[in-house]
């Protein structure tokens, strides 16, 4: 991998000019971001765009632009055999065919490597960066960023493979700090209440989703909420008080009968960014990684790669209005999934939002209904989302537990696509699709096909 990263080094050094073409989510935007910043540093020329995926559109787009060399970040695999005539180089961390092995293709999966919680597409792109010169070790904050918005510490609680690399250079640099602490959303910015209140992985029993109860249970333990008059949030607690929470939470676990695999959940490896003010969207990686969700998937993809260049003014203004939007969006996407009501079938669970909720969220939404109460965490669940163009967007999500027997999104949903000539894909875990409007059932009858098969083997 080394090696490849090398040779991708070296084609970037022998360019002028360079297009970057990244994703729409915080690992697509930090992959944005630290190719922008490798190439400005080199000097070069370079343009950047984010989009939601490569549709024979885009490509074409891209051939009528001539670019000099094309740098596709934290997507492209399926394309690297394709095209020959378009000079380009792929940093990217999605299943992936074998026989799109290129020397110009970095991706974790072709070196018998798990993309979906080894290496990020920031990731990927940061060992290019790493190659074309040492001093580019402090964006190794960026990558971790990029692999916490994607998940990758769900698994283990905590970073693993290839990302222990970059946690390590991200220390050296002084870039970055890893603390055990509680693994819940929002530590800096949310009020204690409600950060008990949005708590998934794990529910908290008789807690999560209810404010009232998350205030008598942080009252009972005669924790105080306020400080004067500002709410107090995690990072304001004393040592004594979070041990107090932290022991609570995982005996009420216990007590419930959730077991101690569910429990240990509760604390697990986070991600600091050393400097990034405490108590900022900033300063957790978790939290950094929302804030960029809710530029670049409302078509703001500008506004997240200049607060990872830098800016803390006038464009992190612009982002944390953006994120105030974006925390609302999901309130309502949540709440009007929950209305739609799930559907259940053999193999998979669904629900379709229609123009109910954006294309660009219907992943995130659909990843937090799986973490409610009310869903089952036996089958995948699959929300479906109106696009813009006349499409349907299809996100797919499961539970560790299910890929461990055997289940691969990114297989079932990319065939199931190819059946009815859409695209997808993606990882085991999570994956996704486009696909022609009026095809769902169709597509849904071969999403089945494909998962009782792989569970079944």
């Amino acid at each position: 991998m080394l090696r490849r990263a090398n040779e991708l080094a070296s084609i970037i050094r022998d360019s002028s000019t360079v297009h970057i073409v990244t994703h729409i989510d915080a690992d697509g935007i930090t992959a944005g971001a630290i190719a922008s910043e490798t190439l400005r540093r080199l000097g070069k020329k370079y343009s950047i765009e984010c989009i939601k995926q490569l549709d024979e559109v885009t490509i074409k787009r891209l051939l009528e632009g001539n670019h000099e060399l094309v740098w596709f970040t934290d997507l492209g695999s399926g394309i690297s055999k394709q095209y020959p005539e378009m000079k380009k180089i792929i940093t990217d961390h999605h299943e992936c065919p074998p026989d799109s092995d290129t020397s110009f293709h970095l991706n974790p999966h072709l070196f018998g490597r798990d993309g979906s919680y080894e290496l990020s597409g920031a990731g990927v792109t940061y060992f290019v960066s790493k190659a074309v010169s040492e001093k580019n070790k402090d964006l190794s904050s960026l990558a971790i960023v990029g692999a916490i918005g994607d998940l990758q510490d769900r698994r283990f609680c905590e970073l693993r493979g290839l990302n222990t690399e970059i946690v390590k250079d991200g220390r050296e640099a002084g870039v970055l700090q890893t603390v055990k602490d509680i693994r819940f959303f929002g530590k800096e910015t949310r009020p204690l209440a409600k950060l008990l209140q949005y708590a998934s992985d794990p529910l908290i029993p008789g807690v999560s989703g209810r404010e009232d109860s998350s205030v008598a249970f942080l009252q009972e333990l005669q924790i105080e909420l306020k400080e004067k008059d500002s709410w107090r949030t995690w990072v304001d607690l004393r040592k004594e008080e979070k041990r107090k929470i932290i022991s609570a939470i995982i005996q009420m676990l216990l007590s419930k009968g959730f077991g101690y695999q569910v429990a240990a959940r509760v604390l697990g490896e986070t991600y600091l960014l050393c400097r990034e003010e405490e108590g900022t969207e900033l300063h957790d990686a978790k939290e950094f990684a929302t804030l960029l969700n809710s530029t670049a998937r409302y078509g703001q993809y500008e506004v997240g790669l200049q607060v990872c260049l830098g800016d803390r003014g006038k464009w992190l203004k612009e982002a944390l209005n953006l994120l105030s939007g974006h925390r609302h969006n999901l309130v309502e996407g949540l709440q009007f999934a929950r209305e739609e009501k799930i559907q259940k079938r053999t193999y998979v669970q669904y629900f379709h939002a229609g123009d109910g909720i954006r294309d660009t969220i219907i992943g995130i939404v659909t990843n937090m209904m799986l973490n409610t109460e009310e869903v089952d965490k036996a089958l995948p669940l699959i929300g479906f989302a109106h696009t813009e163009n006349g499409d349907v967007k299809v996100s797919a999500r499961a539970t560790q537990d299910l890929v461990d027997r055997g289940l691969d999104l990114a297989v079932a949903l990319t065939h199931a696509a190819q059946e009815i000539h859409g695209v997808g894909g993606g990882h085991n875990i999570a994956a996704g699709a486009t696909i022609p409007k009026g095809k769902e059932e169709e597509f849904l009858q071969f999403v089945e096909r494909e998962i009782k098969l792989q569970l079944v083997s």
